[in-house]
């Protein structure tokens, strides 16, 4: 009789092909992103590509302002549970290295194009905004706790721009935001749009609490170089650090829905 056990389960085998790819793409990826970072998004954009970049230029953006109270709204009903809301680090531990305290939530609809169920369902009317925003990879609430800064970091790659609507601004103190030598002051339904590849940080000196609608978009640039773009935005799901955000989510879910 054969024995069983001498022979890899072929699930296991695909399992560790899988996991074999997925290194060898992040070895592929990381070289690669600091060689398009230095050529491609300058050179081929389709939009600035200074450190601000105006919002209204996109034809999705008037119908995301359009939507605001809607979105303020799911907002307000979550955070009367602020408890059921992560740190931000719990989810994108890289950050710890700047922020490690409880000062900063995020709740996460997508991470780099994957779609998270709970939150989804518990904000529909956000959710369905979100499919409309062409190019939208991640997003989420971002929550800064009164007296909260962040301090000055930079994105990894170019190829996405940031995109903030302010949708709970204190009205008393300052709660703003620079990027490279630029800044600008948080308002409530006022959108701001820049590159997160230059150096940029975050304060909310005040006493109140400031939540914006934190999305990630793939920059337009001109053919063919859109499409490379979008195999470099996709590589960088696969990455360690993107993975493990997926997973921290997913985990964090699954912990608030079973928590014995």
């Amino acid at each position: 009789m054969a024995d069983r056990g001498s022979t890899p389960r072929p699930s296991r085998n695909v399992s560790k092909a899988v996991a074999a790819l997925r290194h060898l793409l992040f070895l592929t990826v990381t070289p690669a992103l600091r060689i398009v970072n230095l050529t491609v998004p300058r050179r081929f954009s389709l939009v600035e590509t200074t450190p601000f970049i105006d919002p209204t230029q996109f034809e999705w953006h008037d119908h995301v302002i359009s939507k605001l109270s809607k979105v303020q709204g799911e907002l307000r009903a979550l955070l009367s549970a602020p408890e059921t809301i992560p740190n931000h680090q719990e989810i994108v531990e890289t950050i710890a290295a700047i922020s490690n305290d409880d000062k900063w939530l995020s709740y996460f609809f997508y991470i780099y194009g994957r779609r998270f169920d709970k939150q989804c369902d518990e904000c529909p009317d956000t959710a369905r905004l979100l499919q409309d925003i062409p190019g939208m990879k991640t997003a989420f609430f971002s929550i800064l706790s009164p007296g909260k800064n962040i301090p000055p970091h930079r994105g990894p790659y170019q190829g996405v721009m940031r995109y903030h609507l302010p949708l709970v601004v204190p009205q008393d103190g300052e709660c703003g935001i620079r990027v490279g030598d630029e800044t600008a002051s948080f308002q409530e339904g006022v959108a701001l749009m820049f590159d997160d590849t230059y150096e940029h940080e975050v304060w909310n000196n005040t006493k109140e609490t400031r939540v914006v609608l934190f999305l990630d978009i793939a920059r337009p640039m001109k053919f063919p170089f859109d499409i490379f773009n979008s195999v470099m935005i996709t590589l960088m799901g696969y990455s360690p650090v993107v993975r493990r955000m997926k997973k921290n989510q997913a985990a964090f879910d699954r912990a608030l829905a079973d928590p014995a």
